[in-house]
């Protein structure tokens, strides 16, 4: 395993681990006991020495040591000299802990996972429901539950209903689409594995933008697919960029987000998306276009990418009523090629044989008032998004961000520190944040001076988060950020 990666994998595994109470040794050897149990570390993985991980946890090395000579003890840990220390290679085996390949040290998964009400967490997007979702929710069970309930299958391709529905709903945006091109999926997160599935393999390659969705390049890298990065500019991913690495690397998938990316918040110009349209035409290179990430929206938003896509192109598209309506509605949808959505349809039929009718017929209720409430939405996110631009520009002046064309989050940028430097710090303070390099396509370091700051908390959270992340910006003001990395202090 190579060391760099490995300690600020490491640091990511440990999450929010100065929780509770005790010495702080304790509460850290106790995450690392965890760790092992569970299997994420496995017998015989080597640590970080005791200076690299204090560094990067902005901790003393004596709290490491203390907590290393702990597990010692314990026989969790053993070292050995010229080797470092590692996990007891005499431990019996588990079963995997369950985490994709590469997604292991995502924050954005392990959030999900857990709770602690202390604790602000910023490494995912909120959405709760508009007001329209329990309207809609009443309607199903006044008018539609007896009829629903005379259904004998499963659907596996989704509702009948709500596919018109949504074919509709491309009409409306010019887009003109025939019920056989959808697949109804438990959310726009299974969209993208069924992609993931179906077009890739071990050693397939992926043009994508970089910075990009940890949470959608995982899928793709637990198909041991490799990601080749290509930057953003104010209108999207960078057109040069992109012909060389499809003409370079023969790519099975692009997979972009044009409206809006996550995390920068840009939105695809037209001219843009119908540059990608021809160059998937040209190279015979299907693309992914992930629309679930909305919230803001722009009043002249192009249409979907697809709309622009020359004959012979293949484009599938992605979106979902999540980001919109609600979170806890996993309604999400992708439009195919017929061809290809048959196909996407049978890798469905593994995975759950189909998404539930109850959900669905609530989407039925929801699509044909869309626009309705994605205004809504955007209308709420815009003035927590004002809320929040405010109290950085008064409490963190130094900052530095672009007011995003759409979504629901800053890419902020810290002057002199990096994310993971200052991630640590805030998590003293009870604020988790998503540093740039786990939004990295390339995955490395890139992006090390940024992190995505979601604005969709309610009133009193965004200030006492603004305020605690106010905090440790002066706290790590004060002892000075870390110079290089924590892996080049290994002696």
């Amino acid at each position: 395993m190579d060391l760099v990666r490995q300690t600020d994998e490491l640091v990511g595994l440990l999450g929010a681990w100065t929780g509770g109470s005790g010495a702080l040794y304790k509460r850290l050897a106790a995450t690392l006991k965890g760790l092992v149990e569970q299997g994420t570390l496995a017998p015989g993985e080597r640590l970080p020495s005791e200076r690299a991980l204090a560094t990067a946890l902005r901790i003393s090395r004596t709290t490491v040591v203390a907590a290393y000579d702990h597990l010692r003890e314990e026989g969790i840990l053993e070292s050995r000299q010229g080797s470092g220390t590692r996990v007891n290679g005499a431990l019996p085996p588990v079963r995997s802990d369950g985490w994709p390949s590469g997604g292991n040290g995502n924050p954005i998964y392990g959030t999900l996972l857990r709770t602690d009400d202390s604790l602000i967490s910023a490494s995912s997007l909120r959405t709760p429901a508009l007001s329209g979702v329990e309207h809609a929710v009443r309607e199903v069970v006044a008018q539609d539950l007896s009829t629903l309930m005379t259904e004998s299958t499963y659907h596996p391709r989704g509702l009948p209903a709500l596919r018109e529905a949504i074919c509709r709903y491309y009409e409306r945006q010019g887009l003109p689409t025939q019920p056989e091109q959808i697949v109804v999926t438990t959310g726009a997160h299974q969209a993208v594995s069924l992609v993931a599935q179906l077009y890739l393999r071990r050693g397939s390659t992926v043009v994508a933008e970089d910075p990009g969705f940890a949470g959608c390049l995982d899928l793709m890298r637990d198909r041991e697919a490799e990601i080749v990065p290509v930057p953003l500019d104010d209108q999207g991913i960078d057109p040069i960029g992109a012909r060389r690495a499809v003409a370079e690397h023969h790519p099975h998938l692009i997979y972009v987000m044009p409206s809006y990316h996550n995390p920068t918040g840009v939105m695809m110009s037209a001219a843009r998306r119908r540059e990608l349209g021809e160059l998937s035409a040209r190279f015979g290179v299907p693309i992914l276009e992930d629309s679930a990430y909305t919230g803001i929206r722009a009043e002249d938003e192009p249409a979907p990418l697809a709309a622009f896509a020359p004959r012979g192109a293949e484009v599938i598209t992605v979106d979902s009523l999540s980001k919109v309506a609600w979170a806890g509605l996993r309604v999400g949808w992708l439009r195919a090629p017929a061809e290809m959505a048959l196909r996407l349809s049978r890798r469905k039929v593994l995975a759950d044989l189909a998404s539930p009718l109850l959900d669905q017929a609530v989407g039925v209720r929801l699509m044909d008032d869309y626009e309705e409430l994605a205004r809504e939405r955007s209308e709420v996110l815009r003035q927590a998004m004002s809320h929040m631009e405010e109290m950085l520009r008064r409490e963190l002046p130094d900052w530095e961000w672009r007011t995003p064309d759409g979504g629901a989050a800053l890419w902020v940028r810290l002057p002199g520190a990096t994310a993971r430097a200052f991630a640590q710090v805030a998590l003293s303070h009870e604020v988790e944040l998503l540093p740039g390099p786990v939004m990295s396509a390339s995955g490395g370091e890139s992006h090390e001076e940024y992190f995505r700051l979601p604005v969709s908390f309610d009133h009193a959270t965004r200030k006492e988060m603004v305020w605690r992340l106010a905090r440790a910006w002066r706290e790590l003001d004060r002892h000075g950020p870390v110079v290089g990395h924590p892996d080049t202090l290994v002696v």
